[in-house]
């Protein structure tokens, strides 16, 4: 089984990057809809992620803070707009809570996840307002962070931690 993140071909403006998760599909989207088991794995290596807060419903909210070793801080919020248990979850950060627009939206990302033989093929879209946004994200380290939290995210699921 490939175990390595691989970037997809994607829309003009979208960054993708799929990974063959060795857990049924329900155990990750629970480590995706807990907040608990989120902030367990999400983000880069090395980063933590001291507020996970999320009102998992169509509308509903999300709130982040990863945080790096050095103590500097990255907020994320917006709303979902899809949930479909247990193969998908969309949300974007154009929207804050309530429906107001955000201002400056970046991007909307679509998580599917597919049965895969009792494993998962998790695929994470990241779709972006433009051309220029979409270059930003990826020169950020979309792949190397996207990457690493789906390293993560294995780690977790493998060793069994989500009780």
């Amino acid at each position: 089984m490939n175990r390595q993140a691989l970037p997809l071909a994607g829309a003009e403006h979208e960054l993708s990057i799929s990974r063959l998760i060795e857990a049924p599909r329900n155990v990750v989207f629970r480590a995706w809809t807990e907040p608990r088991l989120l902030a367990q794995w999400w983000g880069p290596h090395g980063m933590t992620m001291p507020i996970c807060e999320m009102q998992l419903w169509t509308g509903g909210s999300f709130r982040t803070v990863m945080r790096t070793a050095e103590g500097v801080e990255h907020p994320y919020q917006g709303v979902f707009l899809e949930i479909a248990a247990p193969e998908r979850i969309v949300f974007t950060d154009a929207f804050t809570p309530d429906w107001m627009p955000s201002g400056k939206p970046f991007m909307t990302a679509r998580i599917t996840l597919e049965e895969a033989d009792g494993h998962t093929l998790y695929t994470a879209r990241a779709m972006h307002w433009s051309a220029a946004e979409k270059a930003a994200h990826e020169q950020m380290g979309f792949y190397q962070g996207w990457g690493e939290s789906l390293d993560r995210l294995a780690l977790l699921v493998r060793q069994g931690l989500l009780d």
